[in-house]
C-alpha cells in the first residue's frame, strides 16, 4: 500500500485529514499533535429515515460535501492549504463508493499542491485517535479497540507497530448494539440510543456471561446477541410483561465488563502503565466509567479520546497520518478503496 520515503520533515507537519467511510463526511487539520480544527457534515439524520446507512445516499452525500468541508477545515485551522505538508485519507475498510469520494479528493489535493499522500487504515485512526488527547503519550501500552465492525485488544509496540492479542470470534461489540437496538424497536444508531435506555433499568435479565480464561483475549457476542433475540421473543410469544430498559442494561454490562476485565488482564501481562482505548463503542458512558474505576483501582494511566473522536471522524485519521508521516510511509497516487482491511 505505501511506498517508503526518506525525507527531511518538519518537527511539527501540518496535516489535513480526510474521512468518508460510512455516513460523516469530515475533515480536519493538526499540527504536530495539536488539533487546530475538526469538522463534520453528517449525512446521519438522512439514513436514520431508512433505518442504517443506504450507501448510494452516503455516496451522494460525500460528493456534496467534500468540498465544503474540507474548505470549513482550512479556514478554521486558520492554515492556508499551500502551507500543508501532507494529506491524510481513509481508504479503507468502510464502503467502496464513500471512499472513493474522500481518496479521489485528497489525491487531487495532494497532487495539486506537490505534497505526501498518506492512505489510513480506519481502524488505525481510531487507535491513533489517543494521541491527540494527550500529547505526551508513547508506546508501549494496551489499546482497547471496541467498533461496528472490530472488538480487540491490542500491543503497541511503537507508533506503527501494533501485535493484536485477541479479537472477535464473530460479532463485534458495536454490531451487537445495533442489533439489541433492533430487536428493542430503537431508533438507528443503535448504539446510543441503548446506553440512554440502560440508565432507566436494571440487570434483572439473566444472560450468558462471556467469561474466557485467562490469557485468551479473544470475544463471542454471537451467543450474548441470540440470548437477548431469544428472551424478547420467548416474552412476546408468552404475552409476559418485561422491561426493554432492564433488557438493555443487562446487555450492556454482559457486553461491557469482560471488555474492561480482559483490558485490565492484557495490561498486567505485557507489564504496561498505559491503557487507551479506540472505537465507537469506546464513546458508551458506562464503558468509559467502568475502564476509568478499572485504571485508578489497578494503577494504570488511562488515555480516552474525546468522544467525539471515538465515533467517525477526521481528527483521528490525521493523527495516524502523522504517525505515518513521521515513519516516511507515504502512498501512490495508484492507492485505491478498500472495502475490508484485515486488523492485523
Amino acid at each position: 500500500m505505501s511506498d517508503i520515503v526518506l525525507c527531511k520533515s518538519p518537527k511539527k507537519p501540518i496535516i489535513l485529514g480526510i474521512e468518508s467511510s460510512c455516513d460523516e463526511t469530515a475533515a480536519a487539520v493538526i499540527r504536530g499533535r495539536k488539533l487546530l480544527s475538526d469538522e463534520i457534515i453528517s449525512s446521519a439524520p438522512v439514513q436514520a429515515l431508512y433505518g442504517g446507512v443506504v450507501p448510494e445516499i452516503a455516496s451522494r452525500a460525500h460528493t456534496d460535501a467534500i468540498d465544503e468541508v474540507v474548505a470549513r477545515a482550512l479556514k478554521s485551522a486558520g492554515v492556508k492549504k499551500e502551507e500543508l505538508d501532507a494529506v491524510a485519507v481513509t481508504y479503507g475498510a468502510g464502503l467502496l463508493g464513500a471512499l472513493l469520494v474522500g481518496l479521489s479528493f485528497a489525491k487531487a489535493f495532494s497532487y495539486g499542491l506537490g505534497i505526501p499522500l498518506i492512505g489510513v487504515n480506519h481502524i488505525r485512526g481510531h487507535l491513533a485517535a489517543a494521541y491527540l488527547e494527550d500529547e505526551s503519550l508513547e508506546p508501549p501500552f494496551i489499546t482497547l479497540l471496541a467498533s461496528g465492525g472490530h472488538t480487540a485488544i491490542l500491543y503497541a509496540k511503537s507508533e506503527t507497530e501494533f501485535e493484536v492479542l485477541g479479537s472477535t470470534l464473530d460479532d463485534a461489540a458495536g454490531e451487537a448494539f445495533d442489533k439489541v437496538a433492533r430487536v428493542l424497536s430503537l431508533p438507528y444508531p443503535g448504539g446510543p440510543q441503548v446506553e440512554a435506555l440502560a440508565r432507566e433499568g436494571s440487570c434483572s435479565v439473566p444472560l450468558p456471561v462471556m467469561l474466557k480464561g485467562e490469557g485468551d483475549y479473544h470475544f463471542s457476542y454471537s451467543g450474548l446477541k441470540t440470548a437477548v433475540i431469544n428472551y424478547v421473543h420467548t416474552k412476546e410469544q408468552k404475552h409476559e410483561e418485561w422491561s426493554r430498559a432492564d433488557v438493555a442494561c443487562s446487555f450492556q454490562h454482559a457486553a461491557l465488563d469482560i471488555l474492561v476485565k480482559k483490558t485490565a488482564e492484557a495490561a498486567h501481562e505485557k507489564g504496561v502503565k498505559t491503557v487507551t482505548a479506540g472505537g465507537g463503542v469506546i464513546a458508551n458512558g458506562y464503558l468509559r466509567e467502568e475502564l476509568a474505576k478499572m485504571c485508578a483501582r489497578e494503577g494504570f494511566k488511562l488515555v480516552l479520546p474525546a468522544k467525539r473522536h471515538c465515533t467517525d471522524n477526521a481528527a483521528m485519521i490525521a493523527s495516524e497520518g502523522l504517525l505515518r508521516y513521521r515513519a516516511g510511509l507515504f502512498s501512490p497516487l495508484s492507492l485505491n478503496a478498500e472495502a475490508y482491511i484485515p486488523l492485523g
